[in-house]
């Protein structure tokens, strides 16, 4: 069913790590040297490094979270593609793209020039595996003077400027690649600070980058601790060991005061995945049974005490122009009598709200007359096992838009019959069709009106139940300015963030 199926273990705020370092043993020792103008910030991340900060897969996100990296384009506060360390661009014909590059520096005294971005885009290319903006996609990138890069894909990509602003494909100077051909963001980036010191997958330092083309960030550096236990990082900010505290659990948003506390809805939705080729739920007519089963009321307002929001769609409140053209889900079946139908379900631990979730759609399943058995386990023992369809029903939480931003390669990656994260096994010619069509739009509301047309394709066939659209809670102490709360949640520190 996927011919491109790729793995993606330990993906970005899909998951807690399996190790974290622990706060105590934080402290002044690894702080970066600053310059004394502005004070350090002290700043608790959920994921450590799980892939030696490499950009291309799970630590894309947090080294931009960090504002180390930034790509050629950013997403704005609409969506839309915007300017980062490209000024402009312009599409030449179907397949080519001209970026014109602003003047900046790498955080290694290099300059970016365009021969600097195209040989980065270019590992950014060769990498194994593929970062997740480029699945299924051909690119080429060449120089075309001091401040120009022309982009070749080798099929049209309306959204190419908006797949150049993923966390994955920062923009990196040579130095990166020098030991071993692999990506090395430290020291070598061109976000406002710059990694001093890493201590493996416990805590690292960060200093202002000076020569920053956006301006000098307000705070002198940053010092970063991994810490898995949310307790532990509401904990530590409660006593005043630190500035920020990110993805506070909602287990311990009422431990905060509420000046600290900050929720902002997200583009990550929590679904029921059902598969669609094999097991009971191959039947559409059961699958109709399921979803109309479960009530999304009860998750928003009691398994995330109110930091979360229905499930309306494939894109919740914080994708802000979906509402206004959401459409009735097309071609759903008639629902059948479960008569006691076994479905396996399955979910992971690695976020705590999770299990619950998996614990009252269990029930609400069996009052509709199935018997489910319930698996609970660590995300990365259960991911191969999703994607080769080995369970009947799966409880994921999916950011909709952190790889690309565009609201149609969601639908084709985890929808369509080649679809790589496919976890619902579907595969049916109306929606291939219906994505593909929304896949050749040109026209940014022109494409936001065909994803929805094909969101309403998708959730017609039942292989999808959106349960809930999350907000996180971030903890940002008294006095601390300029979080950056992104609902993309590529973004956390900017050079606006100070104590």
């Amino acid at each position: 069913m996927r011919s491109h199926r790729r793995l993606r273990l330990l993906a970005p705020f899909l998951l807690l790590p399996l190790t974290a370092g622990c706060f105590s043993s934080g402290g002044g020792s690894d702080s970066g040297s600053g310059d004394g103008d502005g004070s350090r910030l002290r700043v608790a991340l959920a994921f450590p490094p799980a892939e030696n900060l490499s950009p291309y897969g799970a630590d894309a996100t947090l080294l931009s979270r960090l504002g180390v990296t930034e790509g050629l384009t950013a997403l704005d506060a609409n969506g839309s593609a915007a300017p980062a360390l490209a000024a402009s661009w312009q599409q030449k014909d179907g397949t080519t793209w001209e970026f014109t590059l602003r003047e900046a520096t790498f955080q290694d005294g290099t300059e970016v020039t365009s021969a600097a971005v195209a040989d980065s885009l270019a590992h950014a290319v060769a990498a194994e595996p593929a970062p997740a903006a480029l699945s299924g996609v051909g690119l080429t990138a060449k120089a075309g003077g001091d401040r120009t890069v022309t982009v070749t894909t080798d099929e049209p990509d309306p959204v190419l400027p908006l797949r150049l602003s993923s966390p994955s494909l920062a923009i990196l100077s040579a130095k990166a690649y020098e030991k071993s051909g692999k990506a090395d963001p430290v020291g070598t980036a061109t976000g406002p600070f710059e990694i001093t010191k890493v201590n493996g997958t416990t805590s690292a330092a960060l200093d202002r980058f000076d020569d920053y083309w956006g301006g000098r960030a307000q705070a002198s550096g940053v010092d970063a601790r991994f810490i898995a236990d949310g307790t532990a990082r509401a904990n530590a900010l409660r006593t005043g060991e630190l500035d920020i505290a990110e993805a506070v659990p909602v287990s311990q948003a009422a431990t905060l005061d509420e000046g600290t506390r900050r929720d902002t809805a997200t583009t990550r939705t929590t679904s029921l995945l059902l598969n669609a080729s094999s097991g009971p739920l191959k039947d559409a007519g059961l699958r109709a049974t399921a979803r109309a089963a479960i009530d999304t009321s009860v998750f928003a307002k009691d398994v995330y005490e109110g930091y979360g929001d229905a499930g309306a769609g494939v894109y919740g409140p914080a994708v802000t122009w979906a509402e206004g053209k959401r459409q009735k889900p097309a071609g759903r079946a008639a629902a059948e009598k479960a008569d006691g139908q076994t479905v396996t379900l399955a979910t992971y631990d690695n976020r705590p709200e999770l299990p619950e979730v998996a614990q009252v759609v269990k029930e609400q399943l069996e009052k509709a007359g199935f018997t489910v058995r319930l698996t609970v386990r660590e995300y990365s023992r259960l991911e191969s096992d999703a994607l080769d369809g080995k369970f009947d029903a799966f409880v994921l939480a999916r950011n909709t838009l952190l790889d690309t931003g565009d609201p149609v390669s969601i639908l084709a990656s985890d929808y369509t019959c080649d679809g790589d994260f496919n976890i619902a096994q579907l595969c049916d010619q109306d929606v291939d069709q219906a994505v593909a069509e929304a896949e050749r739009v040109t026209d940014t509301d022109e494409r936001r009106d065909a994803a929805m047309t094909a969101e309403a394709r998708v959730l017609g066939t039942d292989a999808v139940v959106p349960l809930v659209h999350q907000r996180i809670i971030t903890g940002v102490a008294d006095g601390v300015q300029g979080v950056v709360l992104d609902p993309y949640e590529r973004t956390l520190v900017g050079t606006g963030t100070r104590r």
